[in-house]
């Protein structure tokens, strides 16, 4: 078995949901010689997220973001957590249920998604940097 594990950067993102596949298999040079395999892929940030869904019809991105921010809006009485701006609470909420990590299988060099599918970055914060990715591929 083989591992290989880097971090990577991803460039800086507005706020709401982004495809970044191809920013992650541009720095993953190492995935074409794995034939069968894993992907782990974590964000090393609180207030943003990754999922993998729809990559074709950006309107998918967009309600994610609308309806992402119904579910969890700013300015709420309840929250302590504010020093840093109306978003940032919200922000670590949405990635929490976003989540922090994905996993995708390795198959012949790539990476095994469906026809649609792409790796979506969910910015939650109104400013960002860049965002750090821990890479980790296993396999043969």
């Amino acid at each position: 078995m083989k591992i290989v594990q880097k971090e990577i950067q991803i460039s800086a993102k507005s706020r709401g949901f982004h495809l970044v596949s191809s920013e992650v298999i541009k720095q993953l040079p190492e995935l074409k010689d794995f034939n069968l395999g894993t992907l782990k892929v974590f964000i090393k940030h609180t207030s943003a997220g990754l999922t993998i869904n729809e990559n074709a019809d950006p309107t998918v991105r967009e309600d994610f973001e609308t309806h992402i921010n119904k579910m969890v809006p700013e300015n709420m009485p309840y929250y302590k957590h504010t020093l840093e701006g109306s978003d940032d609470m919200p922000a670590h909420i949405k990635s929490s249920l976003i989540g922090s990590s994905i996993e995708i299988p390795v198959t012949n060099g790539k990476l095994n998604l469906g026809t649609w599918q792409g790796i979506y970055l969910g910015e939650f914060r109104n400013h960002a940097s860049k965002r750090k990715l821990v890479l980790t591929l296993m396999g043969e």
